[in-house]
Order: C-alpha cells, then sequence, then structure tokens
C-alpha cells in the first residue's frame, strides 16, 4: 500500500521553474513585508508558476516591475471578492504616486522622498 507523501504535492515538487525556491524562505519574506518575484509569489499563494504569470498579466493585479508585495496581493484579493474595507493608501498630499501604485510599493517610495 502506498503512503501519501505531503510534501511531493506541493506547487515547488512539481513544477521546474519553482525548484530553488524554499517556501521556508518566502514565508519569511512575506513576515518582513518585502517584495516577491513571481516564483516566490507562485510558493507563497500556492500556485504554479505559469498561474503566477498570468496573475502578473491581469490588469489592476498590484505587481510593479515584476515584483508585489503580500499585503497588496491580500488587498486586491479582497476587492475580487467584494469585502474590502480596508481604506486606500493617503499621503499627506495625495501624490500622484500613491494613486498609481500598487499600496506598499506606493507607501516606501512616499517614505524615501520624506
Amino acid at each position: 500500500m502506498a503512503t501519501f507523501d505531503a510534501d511531493s504535492h506541493l506547487p515547488q515538487r512539481h513544477d521546474k521553474q519553482l525548484q530553488g525556491v524554499t517556501l521556508e524562505a518566502v514565508m519569511e519574506k512575506r513576515r518582513l513585508d518585502q517584495a516577491l518575484n513571481a516564483k516566490e509569489f507562485a510558493v507563497c499563494a500556492g500556485v504554479s508558476y505559469s498561474k503566477a504569470r498570468s496573475w502578473f498579466n491581469l490588469a489592476g493585479f498590484p505587481v510593479f516591475h515584476g515584483v508585489i508585495f503580500w499585503k497588496d496581493f491580500d488587498k486586491w484579493r479582497a476587492h475580487q471578492y467584494g469585502i474590502e474595507n480596508t481604506p486606500v493608501l493617503r499621503s499627506n498630499a495625495d501624490t500622484v504616486i500613491g494613486s498609481t501604485l500598487p499600496p506598499r510599493a506606493a507607501q516606501i517610495l512616499i517614505d524615501a522622498q520624506a
């Protein structure tokens, strides 16, 4: 009788593009609120690399120069399901930056200008 191997069902075990990307490293980046590239995002979201790439190309998806912050993804996902109650990022001057970028990316740029 075959035994169930939970590790063999993780996306990075089946997707050659995700080999070498560890869940532990990605979750640490997420915890530290660091930007995730498409491969890291795929591992963190539990989807294939091709699915992550297709999301990165969706209009309105909060990707910025090929990376995404998990908090921005959470807000986007909540908005898609109509459960968004989080306020939109606002700076003291409501800059164009804040209105055209994903919230976390805009906040980093606003903080850098201060």
